[in-house]
């Protein structure tokens, strides 16, 4: 049977123990805070990791749970099963379809694709775009994205959160690179007349995403009419004409 790891709440439980025999002792009152302040803030730090730092060499995923540690949403493979190929993809080269209504594709590269990811933080993707395609406003939960344009000329920018909403915006040529934080509104439109690919890194090992468009008119079930027009600020019956279209998922 799996063994649940929390490392997290683990420590939270230690230091409550920890400041417990120091008030529980009498310390001065000082050191006692201070000492509590400097532990909270280690907790805090770690709590609030997205990808934990493994504590083993290997964690292979795998789906059968027996003889296998559960970590950071996946069991472990035994060590002494792992094979080379636990750590290998192979198709990042082919082009995505990109015959579609948002013309871009996503090929992604995770711990799904390649399950030794698993508890090491990191993934990639592969991005196809039509002329004048585009990898539609989203999100990345858990992950900063860091992108490299292979091919073609792209626009792309990101918006930060309230209240500023400030948008930061850079056309990339081939070879040229932009970042894109952790858990922020960004997007790519190539502009150019031709096909564009590019290849991005992301922290975690499972960044997820949340394409704004379909989440919000695309939702299942629907969110209510009468929550989007006040929110968007647009008539009810076109906050329903957009809820019946078919938000088209490029990834």
């Amino acid at each position: 049977m799996g063994i649940a790891v929390e490392e997290p709440f683990v420590i939270q439980d230690l230091v409550k123990r920890i400041v417990k025999i120091i008030r529980d002792n009498t310390l001065a009152k000082g050191v006692s805070f201070l000492v509590t302040v400097a532990l909270m803030a280690l907790v805090s730090s770690l709590a609030s990791a997205f990808d934990p730092s493994p504590l083993q060499d290997t964690c292979v995923a795998i789906a059968e749970p027996e003889n296998a540690v559960f970590v950071n949403g996946k069991f472990c493979k035994n060590p002494n099963l792992t094979k080379a190929e636990d750590f290998f993809y192979s198709g990042l080269d082919k082009p995505g379809n990109i015959s579609n209504p948002v013309g871009s594709a996503v090929t992604p590269v995770n711990v799904e694709q390649i399950p030794g990811l698993n508890t090491l933080g990191i993934s990639a993707v592969r991005i196809d775009y039509a002329p004048y395609g585009q990898n539609p406003p989203h999100t990345h939960p858990r992950a900063t994205e860091i992108l490299t344009v292979l091919e073609g000329t792209l626009l792309v920018g990101f918006v930060t959160s309230n209240p500023e909403n400030r948008l930061f915006t850079k056309v990339l040529n081939k070879g040229d690179v932009f970042v894109f934080p952790i858990g922020l509104i960004h997007f790519q439109f190539n502009i150019g007349h031709t096909n564009a690919v590019a290849i991005a890194g992301l922290s975690s090992q499972n960044p997820g995403v949340i394409t704004i468009a379909n989440a919000v008119f695309g939702s299942d079930p629907a969110i209510d009419p009468d929550v989007l027009s006040r929110a968007f600020q647009l008539d009810k019956n076109v906050v329903k004409n957009l809820q019946s279209r078919f938000w088209y998922d490029n990834n």
